[in-house]
């Protein structure tokens, strides 16, 4: 192998980018004498390394060749606004660059196919590079945009009412031409399209539409908010059956609802919730046991008893997935008159519920559990911020009563919560301590301001109880041989992993643990050695980048974050349809009919629905971002030219991302860099300047001036404020242009939010 790696990179450049082309070494080496210094030698064993290494081949007769696999792939096209894009094919292989030449005008989205006309270079860092030869199908049926008329007599001339631009910045360069066919819609006014054609030899930057839905005109208050929903397909209307079938169940249990279920309209479970929260799908009991056990009860509301099987309200309730929270509203999956009227367990009336009995030791073994359907009565609506209040014991005689009355029993929950959360520390199990962002807006939707919430005792032990539930009936269900829904996380990808390690490395943690087999547990140390320095926020924003997702399965595969074997999610069916249809399981595995007959049915079914829940559940929380960025951009707009102290969160080839305390984030663009040149080291994630050899680098603390907030395209970009700094312009064409390795910005941005679904 050549000393110079430089030498090998370009020899095999010459083949990956000539791939139909055969070379002597002579001509290998005319090829590549004015462009680099070598020697002969080092030609000749670069050469003979290449082929020894598969990725030339030789005719025997001193002629070597590309080793073409002409490879064909599937998978999805991510577009840059300048004209290339990206094919995502795998959740572990780097992306395959398009050239804008070889896109075949797939549009951002689409699904593909491709041909890979040059491997991946390892010896420079170059992905791989590939040809769109097929568009299986696309990734926008419909777009949202601002309508702009044309006059009437350009109406005559081309038959369009006007045109539409897509808020999606991917998608900026396209005109979308209205036909006829729809709606009429007025200027200004914020559209639905449903796209007819698309781009093409003929038309490269045109495309065609009719209007299905005019949202409302764009200066109308939460137009705006709605306008991303519609743009994420997020379903916001009920269909005349299924608002018939929900008017239709009473508004209270009646008798025959209560056949077959225990009454535990006694026991004084409580509901433990956000202050502004409206449907009330868990509950909490628990008391201590003669033996000095706990029993804890963990009641959900039975939602499956009033959305049946391939009723109308179950499938409004699968096309959604989920209910999605935005800063002002909430999309629900359930109409209204079900998520906060008898399906929510609302304070002193009866509600039917699915308990999750448990007995559990001092030492937090579950020891004997019961699942059984229940009638149960709400003792009290609590309130996480009260009930911490209760807890802490301050100004008791300020709370209601019922917060007094109720005292001794919440004080044993955050005893059991503590025995639960060491137990689970204890097996490995990663926890994120972050604090949540919510953006307070007016009644006009203006956002006012962003405020940090830490979560308290209160939060953490319902989420303790939550965990337990949804661990005991996935167990239970395992063990009983029967298909399931599983909620899994399965191990992380190992490059990921090594990358990972050898960047906390960098912080001065000793990592010990094996990248090829990785445990929770190695994780959760390096959270437990960052907790209160000032590298905990980094590290973990690095660490859940390093993670895979979350999701659902029919399948087993355990959850990695949990550390946990068995998990599934029970405990919130008025919100995610995966909760749901594990509800419906439970009820008919106990109703006595024929295991197989059961067994066939569900198992025919499972596959599709793991599917549509996650699909569904990755559609709100892009949607819930994507409206938070919007309400952030909103309200540092009117902060241009501001100082703020700020976190580098992220570093790239283009420039670094940073954060600022209230969790907003954005882009200081390496051409805003002006006191130096930098240059991008991937694997060190580092920014360094070539005079002065200035660093920035993940984590760093920075102060910022912010100089752009464009509400419209959700971008704000900071130059780094210092009065003394020199003007500069970082315009080397290899320091910005997007990198092989980038899949989207939104990948290399912060998690903000905890993570809700896990």
């Amino acid at each position: 192998m050549p000393q110079d790696e430089r030498v090998l990179a370009s020899i095999y450049e010459v083949f990956r980018h000539n791939s139909q082309k055969s070379y002597t070494i002579d001509k290998l080496d005319r090829e590549l004498h004015n462009k680099l210094h070598y020697k002969f030698t080092e030609l000749v064993r670069g050469v003979t390394f290449l082929e020894h290494e598969k990725k030339i081949i030789t005719d025997g007769l001193g002629k070597y060749q590309l080793n073409r696999l002409d490879t064909i792939v599937e998978g999805t096209f991510r577009a840059n606004d300048k004209g290339f894009g990206f094919i995502r094919y795998d959740e572990v292989a780097d992306d395959i660059f398009v050239d804008k030449t070889n896109t075949s005008f797939a549009i951002d989205g689409d699904t593909v196919k491709a041909k890979i006309i040059a491997d991946a270079n390892p010896w420079n860092g170059k992905g791989p590079e590939g040809q769109v030869v097929e568009i299986i199908e696309r990734g926008f049926e419909n777009l949202v945009g601002e309508f702009i008329p044309f006059s009437d007599q350009h109406v005559a001339t081309t038959n369009y009412l006007g045109y539409v631009i897509s808020e999606n910045k991917k998608l900026k360069k396209y005109k979308i031409y209205i036909l006829k066919d729809g709606l009429t819609p007025q200027l200004g006014d914020i559209v639905q399209v449903s796209l007819k054609t698309y781009p093409s030899e003929e038309s490269p930057e045109d495309m065609t539409a009719v209007v299905i839905k005019v949202i409302g005109n764009k200066n109308d208050p939460g137009v705006d908010i709605m306008a991303i929903v519609a743009d994420h397909d997020v379903k916001t209307e009920w269909s005349d059956e299924a608002l018939e079938q929900a008017n239709q169940i009473p508004d209270h249990v009646t008798a025959a609802d209560k056949s077959g279920r225990e009454d535990i309209t006694q026991q004084a479970a409580v509901t433990i919730d956000g202050d502004d929260s409206k449907d009330f799908d868990d509950a909490v009991v628990l008391w201590k046991l003669d033996n000095g056990n706990y029993h804890l009860g963990v009641h959900i509301a039975d939602v499956a008893h009033y959305v049946t099987e391939g009723s109308p309200l179950d499938i409004e309730a699968f096309t959604r997935g989920n209910s999605t929270y935005l800063v002002d509203r909430v999309i629900p999956m359930l109409p209204f008159r079900l998520s906060n009227g008898i399906c929510s367990l609302n304070e002193g009336v009866e509600r039917l519920v699915l308990s999750c009995d448990m007995e559990i030791t001092p030492t937090g073994e579950r020891v004997n559990y019961s699942i059984h359907p229940s009638v149960m009565k709400s003792h009290g609506r609590l309130t996480y911020s009260k009930v911490n209040r209760a807890l802490a014991g301050d100004h008791l005689d300020e709370l209601e009563e019922k917060y007094r009355t109720l005292r001794p029993m919440l004080v044993e929950m955050a005893k059991l919560h503590d025995i639960l959360y060491q137990k689970r520390h204890k097996r490995g199990a990663i926890d994120f301590e972050e604090p949540e962002a919510k953006i307070i807006v007016d009644k006009m939707g203006k956002p006012i301001d962003i405020v940090l919430h830490e979560r308290g005792t209160a939060e953490k032990m319902v989420e303790s109880f939550m965990l337990l539930a949804n661990e005991t009936v996935a167990e239970e269900y395992f063990r009983r041989h029967v298909p399931f829904l599983y909620r899994v996380h399965e191990t992380p990808d190992e490059e990921k992993m090594k990358t990972f390690f050898e960047f906390v490395s960098a912080f001065g943690l000793n990592v010990k643990a094996d990248p090829h087999d990785v445990k929770p547990s190695d994780l959760q140390q390096i959270v437990t050695k960052t907790a209160g320095t000032t590298e905990e926020a980094v590290v973990q924003m690095m660490m859940l980048r390093s993670l895979r997702q979350a999701h659902y399965s029919a399948e087993p595969l355990g959850h990695f974050g949990l550390a946990a074997q068995y998990y599934t999610h029970f405990t919130s069916p008025i919100r995610r349809y995966s909760d749901l249809i594990v509800h419906r399981m439970i009820h008919e595995y106990g109703v006595g009919k024929p295991a197989t007959e059961l067994q066939k049915h569900f198992q025919g079914k499972l596959d599709e629905i793991a599917e549509q829940t996650s699909v569904q559940e990755r559609r709100s929380i892009d949607t819930e971002r994507s409206v938070n960025d919007l309400k952030m951009t909103e309200y540092m707009a009117n902060q241009v030219g501001e100082h703020f102290d700020a976190i580098i969160s992220s570093v790239t080839s283009f420039g670094m991302f940073i954060q600022l305390p209230n969790t907003v984030e954005g882009l200081i663009h390496i051409s805003n860099l002006t006191d130096d040149f930098y240059r991008f080291d991937e694997k060190s994630l580092t920014l360094t300047g070539r005079g002065k050899h200035h660093q920035f680098k993940v984590g760093m603390p920075i102060k910022v001036k912010l100089i752009n907030a464009d509400v419209a395209q959700h971008q704000i970009d900071f130059e780094i404020y210092d009065p003394n700094t020199p003007k500069i312009k970082n315009n080397d064409h290899n320091q910005t242009k997007t990198p092989y390795r980038q899949r989207t910005s939104q990948n290399n941005r912060p998690y903000r939010k905890r993570n809700r679904q896990r």
